[in-house]
């Protein structure tokens, strides 16, 4: 019977929010349906945030007294700190975030709560916490791609001029420098930050004053709320700023790239750890056992990484069909937006931080890089080069050249700089013994000396920008 009486009140303090017009609360599964408590409680912070400012604000234009702004600015802290001490009630009946900080401020300051809710909806309300937690999402995971360069820097700079192969369909193609390989994630990362940044931008607008969909008739001032919470401006258009989704579809889109991106270095450190590679490996730190094969060391933080994007791009695709159709202004739809997001910045954010650390730990082997850059007759388009070099002759017949010369020491099981020169003439008279001075991997290497290129002089100028850029 006490359950029951709980029960009761709670249905009938969710009414008092919303019900005036109903007569009965609502049925224990449209309650279970209509809670989002339990997703959304992750944006207190934010809900009162907003509430504080919307709070100065109404007092500021004469809307509410002052009295009664800073008994709702007192209590609202209050709220804030019994939140972060783990001792909040959070009551499913109150449905969601809004609903539960403004009843537990009731019981604080009584009256006067029913005040904050004056010239706003939960539907401005909802759409500016929102932003405010994607706009701290994108500054923290701002933060986890700069980590994640500076650990991929320092292992560039230590291994500028360490020869490993470069691959073309997973087959050894060319010579390249690993701090040249490395520092490539570099870029890719910091295309990533740009779309996080240009995303974070464009959700820079309040929607706090659009009310339920139409504005409001109270003389607010919508500068001065934006301003307060650090939105760049108002959103100019009420029916959008409570209907838009885009801005939570732009993130996960980015995120969604992103950990495409992670994912693709995941792989090769997985294929760098194996034992046909023989790359290099990871510590004690990043590796687990098996189970029942006492000899394995696995990189199973690195193939979980290889599988985030499998849930982040399934939240993208989920928002986009829950979006995708609804008529404007709001539809509690949208209250589906909230858990898939969320997510995907948690899957993305320890993906981050799992590639930071792995890039800070991997032990590479340069015996076995340097062996392995020599491999598959990786210099034979330096071959080919020194023909158009030295012999004037087209790149088109240079490489046929080389190519019947590779191909002859294929045959003869040789690599090209263990090759005969008569066997190389016997091809193109007019090569002489200059040419083995460009047959080795780390000649190689160090002869592609344009811009953007893998010689370790231009891997230390890039090193030296990068460290000057995010201060490593």
């Amino acid at each position: 019977m006490a359950d029951d009486t709980k029960d009761d009140a709670q249905t009938k303090t969710s009414s008092a929010m919303w019900g005036g017009r109903f007569s009965a609360g609502p049925s224990a599964v449209m309650e279970a349906i209509n809670a989002s408590i339990d997703v959304d409680k992750r944006m207190a912070d934010q809900d009162i945030d907003g509430s504080l400012a919307h709070s100065q604000m109404l007092a500021a234009t004469g809307v509410i007294s002052s009295e009664d702004a800073a008994s709702i600015q007192r209590g609202l802290e209050q709220v804030r700190s019994e939140i972060h001490a783990g001792n909040f009630p959070w009551s499913k009946a109150l449905e969601d975030v809004h609903m539960n900080v403004e009843a537990r401020l009731k019981d604080i300051i009584g009256e006067p709560a029913g005040r904050l809710h004056t010239a706003r909806s939960r539907n401005d309300q909802v759409a500016t916490d929102f932003r405010l937690w994607l706009r701290d999402a994108c500054d923290r995971i701002d933060a986890m791609l700069a980590a994640y360069q500076t650990a991929l820097v320092k292992q560039a700079e230590q291994h500028a001029d360490q020869v490993m192969p470069g691959f073309t369909h997973l087959q050894t193609a060319q010579p390249v420098s690993l701090g040249h390989h490395l520092l490539s994630y570099v870029e890719v990362a910091q295309r990533d930050r740009g779309r996080f940044a240009d995303a974070r931008k464009r959700l820079n607008e309040s929607p706090l004053g659009c009310a339920a969909l139409a504005g409001t008739a109270f003389p607010i001032d919508r500068e001065m709320t934006a301003s307060a919470l650090g939105f760049d401006r108002p959103m100019a258009n009420s029916l959008d700023g409570v209907a838009a989704r885009d801005f939570a579809l732009e993130v996960l889109s980015a995120a969604s790239i992103c950990a495409v991106n992670l994912s693709r270095f995941a792989e090769e450190i997985v294929l760098w750890c194996t034992r046909r590679f023989g790359f290099a490996t990871l510590s004690d730190a990043w590796s687990t056992g098996s189970s029942i094969m006492p000899q394995k060391r696995n990189p199973d933080a690195a193939e979980l990484v290889r599988a985030k994007p499998g849930r982040i791009i399934g939240s993208l695709t989920g928002l986009l069909v829950v979006v995708k159709g609804l008529p404007l202004a709001y539809s509690k739809d949208l209250q589906e937006d909230k858990a898939p997001v969320f997510q995907a910045i948690d899957d993305l954010e320890l993906a981050l931080l799992s590639m930071a650390g792995m890039a800070a730990d991997l032990t590479f082997f340069p015996e076995a890089l340097e062996a392995a850059a020599g491999e598959a007759y990786s210099d034979a388009t330096d071959l080919a080069d020194y023909v158009v070099r030295e012999l004037g002759k087209p790149f088109r017949d240079a490489h046929h050249i080389s190519g019947s010369i590779v191909k002859l020491a294929e045959a003869k099981g040789l690599p090209l700089a263990a090759l005969p020169l008569a066997d190389m003439q016997s091809v193109e008279p007019a090569i002489d013994d200059g040419v083995f001075s460009v047959l080795s991997a780390r000649a190689s290497m160090m002869s592609r000396t344009s811009f953007g290129g893998t010689s370790p002089v231009r891997v230390r100028e890039q090193v030296a920008v990068w460290k000057d850029r995010l201060g490593c």
